[in-house]
């Protein structure tokens, strides 16, 4: 995930797209509530490990996904 991009826009667009709500989210991603929180609130960033969950369900979500995809992970 690029530094100059914010995960509390990458992670409020993720489970909004997939019309889950931020606990819903969280059990998803196998984290957690308080930490979807607190990335959407900038209180704190996602660990590695979160970020590659993260960008698993972008993947996951095929199109719906792809814009962020592109705009918050670096592509080889």
């Amino acid at each position: 995930m690029e530094q100059t991009q914010s995960s509390k826009n990458l992670v409020y667009q993720t489970h909004k797209r997939l019309k889950l709500t931020q606990k819903q989210f969280a059990e998803r991603l196998g984290v957690a509530f308080v930490s979807i929180n607190r990335w959407e609130n900038d209180k704190s960033n996602p660990s590695k490990m979160a970020k590659r969950l993260l960008k698993g369900v972008l993947v996951e979500m095929g199109d719906r996904g792809s814009d962020l995809l592109e705009q918050y992970f670096v592509t080889d």
